[in-house]
Order: C-alpha cells, then sequence, then structure tokens
C-alpha cells in the first residue's frame, strides 16, 4: 500500500456573532474610560451658612518708653524701691557699698535681724499670689523672673530698715559706707534688661519671636556691679503696645474697627486695645495694640499671649478655590432699561443695516451689579465690543462703550452652565471664605457653584459630579 501524505484539516472561519458584539463593547468601554480620565470633570459645592472659627490667640511682644539706667561707682548694689513700683523725680532708688562693709557694720549693729511689718507681709504675699495665678508650664522660665523678683523684694523689705540706720553708722563709724543713687526722673522702676529697650514697632520682624535665642538679664540686690552696668530701668510712659504677627486681611479689617478687645492670658484680664496695622520690611503683617492701663502689671514680661475678643463673621461658606475674577463693561444706569420681555434688563445698541443706514436694536443683557456711588451697571462683556454706541431710550443722546471694571465672584451651576455671580466678601482664610448672603447680584443658600473655578470657562455647559 502506498504511503500518502498527511496534511491537516483546515476548519472553515465560523464567525460568531457573540463574540462580534462583545469585542465592540469591550472597546467601547476601553475609549470611554481613555475619555473619562483623559476630560477634566467639574465638582460642584453646595453652598451652605457657616463661619470660620479661626485662631484668635496670639503672643505679642511688648513694648514701652524704658530708659536704662547705669551704675556711676563700682560696689555691691542694694534695692530699696520694688520692681513695679512707681518713684518720683529724686527719690533715692539703691545705695552702693563701694568697700563692702555695709554687711558687717549692720550685723555688728545688730540691724539685720528684724521682723517684717503686716504691711511689708501684705506685699509679699500679693506677689505671690499674682505669680500663681499667671503661672504656665509651658513658660516655665518666668519662676526663674519671679524667683529673682522675690528676692529683689525681701532685699527691699529688710533694707528698708537697714537704711534708717545708714547715717547714724556713717557717723558712729567715721567712714562713708555707702553712695546714695537717686531716680532721674519719674517712672516705674525694673530690675532686667533684655536689649529690646529701644526696639521700635516698625523694626519688630519674626526673628524677634524666636524666643530660644532671647536672653534676659536680671538685676540681683547685693551682688557686686561695676561702673557702667545697668542697675536698672525705668519706663516712663504709661502708654504701651503689644505687636503681634497676623494675618493681613484680618489685620486690616481690625484697624478698620479701631478699637479691639483683648483678654491677657496672663491674668484673664480685658482691657481695650487701639489697633493700628504694620507692614514691616520682612514681608510679614503685624498688628500694634495701644493700652493706657495694666502697664504695671506686665513690668517683667517682654512677651505675652493674648486672646482677640471678636465675633466669627457668619454668612455663606465657600471655598477659595471656587472664587474667580471677572472683567466686565461699565454703562451708565440712563442706558439700561430695567425690566425686558423676559424680566431682564436691556439696551439700546446702534447697528448697520446692509444698505449702509443706521438704525438701533433693542437686546436683552445680563447685569452683574450696581454701583450706586457712580451709578453704573457691570454688563457681561460677551453682550458689546468696544467701540459701540448705545442710546438712552425716547432719546437721541448716545455713549460709546470702553470702560472696564472686574468682579470677584464665583460660578454657580444651578442652570446647568457656568454663570457668574458676584459676591462680597467677609472674611477669609487660606481655604475658605464668608461672604455676604442674599445680595441682588449674589448667591443664596443651598445654590451649586463651580469648586475650581479654573476648569470652567464663562457660559460653558456643565457635566456635573
Amino acid at each position: 500500500m502506498a504511503k500518502g501524505k498527511i496534511r491537516k484539516y483546515r476548519k472553515p472561519i465560523n464567525l460568531n456573532i457573540g463574540m462580534i458584539i462583545f469585542g465592540g463593547i469591550f472597546i467601547y468601554v476601553v475609549i470611554c474610560v481613555i475619555m473619562y480620565f483623559q476630560t477634566s470633570h467639574i465638582v460642584r459645592y453646595e453652598v451652605k451658612e457657616g463661619s470660620l472659627t479661626s485662631d484668635t490667640i496670639y503672643r505679642g511682644v511688648i513694648l514701652r518708653d524704658e530708659t536704662v539706667v547705669y551704675a556711676q561707682t563700682a560696689g555691691y548694689v542694694n534695692y530699696y524701691i520694688r520692681e513695679g513700683e512707681r518713684v518720683a523725680k529724686d527719690d533715692l532708688v539703691y545705695i552702693v557699698d563701694e568697700t563692702g562693709r555695709l554687711s558687717q557694720e549692720i550685723s555688728n549693729s545688730s540691724l539685720a535681724e528684724n521682723s517684717l511689718s503686716d504691711k511689708q507681709l501684705m506685699e509679699f504675699r500679693s506677689e505671690l499670689a499674682n505669680f500663681a495665678h499667671g503661672f504656665e508650664a509651658s513658660h516655665f522660665s518666668s519662676a526663674y523672673d519671679f524667683k529673682q523678683s522675690l528676692n529683689n523684694t525681701l532685699l527691699k523689705l529688710a533694707n528698708d530698715a537697714m537704711l534708717q540706720n545708714v547715717e547714724d553708722l556713717d557717723g558712729s563709724s567715721g567712714i562713708n559706707i555707702v553712695n546714695r543713687s537717686y531716680s532721674p526722673r519719674t517712672g516705674i522702676v525694673a530690675y532686667w534688661v533684655d536689649g529690646y529697650e529701644d526696639l521700635t514697632a516698625q523694626n519688630v520682624n519674626m526673628d524677634i519671636f524666636e524666643e530660644e535665642t532671647y536672653e534676659k538679664k536680671r538685676m540681683v540686690g547685693n551682688s557686686l556691679m561695676a561702673a557702667g552696668d545697668a542697675v536698672y530701668k525705668l519706663s516712663t510712659n504709661e502708654i504701651w503696645s503689644v505687636v503681634i504677627p497676623i494675618e493681613a486681611s484680618r489685620g486690616a479689617q481690625l484697624q478698620e474697627e479701631g478699637f479691639v478687645k483683648v483678654r491677657f492670658l496672663k491674668n484673664q484680664y480685658e482691657s481695650w486695645g487701639e489697633a493700628k496695622l504694620l507692614s514691616n520690611g520682612d514681608g510679614n503683617t503685624y498688628l500694634q495694640l495701644f493700652f493706657t492701663n495694666s502697664m504695671i502689671t506686665f513690668m517683667s514680661d517682654r512677651f505675652l499671649d493674648i486672646e482677640l475678643i471678636v465675633e466669627d463673621e457668619v454668612g455663606l461658606k465657600i471655598p477659595v478655590s471656587s472664587i474667580v475674577e471677572k472683567e466686565f463693561f461699565l454703562i451708565p444706569e440712563d442706558y439700561v432699561i430695567p425690566g425686558g420681555n423676559n424680566g431682564g434688563d436691556s439696551i439700546i445698541r446702534q447697528r448697520y443695516q446692509e444698505d449702509g443706514t443706521i438704525s438701533s436694536e433693542v437686546i436683552e443683557i445680563s447685569v452683574y451689579n450696581y454701583d450706586s456711588e457712580t451709578k453704573e451697571y457691570y454688563v457681561d462683556s460677551s453682550f458689546l465690543d468696544v467701540g459701540n454706541n448705545l442710546y438712552k431710550l425716547d432719546s437721541q443722546e448716545s455713549f460709546t462703550v470702553s470702560k472696564r471694571a472686574t468682579l470677584i465672584g464665583v460660578y454657580n451651576m444651578n442652570k446647568g452652565y457656568a454663570d457668574f455671580k458676584q459676591i462680597s466678601i467677609l472674611y477669609q482664610n487660606e481655604e475658605y471664605a464668608i461672604v455676604k448672603p442674599n445680595t441682588k447680584y449674589g448667591l443664596s443658600v443651598y445654590d451649586y457653584i463651580v469648586l475650581d473655578a479654573d476648569s470652567v470657562r464663562d457660559d460653558q455647559f456643565i457635566n456635573q459630579k
């Protein structure tokens, strides 16, 4: 039997209509997915009433009229005025023991054994109570300041009794033991310096608030000082101020109000401060608050935590990303006819016919704002061109369109397209703005606006998401 070639049997092509339909659907789905990711989708935001709860607690730097007094002679300094106490011109503030023999002479004369009077004990207890009331663990360094202040108070109370016998000691020993130093002017006494005594509001910058680098030098009673050392300082004016860093918009609002109610967190006292906005050289914005009382209370402080007692603005809360600027033509009110066929406003515009003759036509327009001071309407620029001539109703007086201005607003999408609505911002932070509700050309509660204003064009039809 002859061997034959074996050939592979080829099946005939059998098209399955189900597979064709499935393939077509698959390709369509793939194309739709690709187009979905390549197309920008407009997200809507529902307008609701709300307020912005902003941080109203600030840390500020205290500015006062301060004069530093320097020691004229070297020796052991003993103070006779308590810190925070007012002195008149020529009042005795401290004495200098140049020889170091004052303590020895006092000890020999049994002058060191003195008990405190009821008045002195009251001063001592008052100082303790004030510190305990205002102490915060987050600023523990104030405990060291209080310790030094307390030491000076105790020395002052003890030195009051010693001073009564200094003249007797001078006479009995035949030696001029001390040199007295008197106040050069009226003021409040403080026994510390930090280098900020000449700081002005215009020179405040953010480096001032880096308290890790802040150094405060305390003067301690009965300590040895050289001639030329700072021995105490005087605050010579009852008017003082606190400078705080603040957001530019909030600072401008507070300055416009004039006076701001402030709570001092150290003792929970409240006072009114006159507000002044500062734009210093470092590019930041600061608010200076002037006070005419309570300076003595904070004589030992350079930095102070304060709370601004302000009412939160309440209105329509919208994202900052929704806000956009748009340009409009300004049309005098005499050239706008209120109430057209559809209840809208209209204008009479000059029109050139095909045969070259001039006629007029009435067209409806969209008005977005009205300025009551200039008596002008903000009209959408899509209805007009620069150079168009408008007529008054029942008059041949004309107006040439040219003047432009911008409005701040958002895109309303209630009607399915991007419709600009003007807004009046009451307050704004980095994320949200509070706008005035129910204005004639503005927004209302539950309106839908475009979340990202950069994602749409004016009058664009919107596929909502």
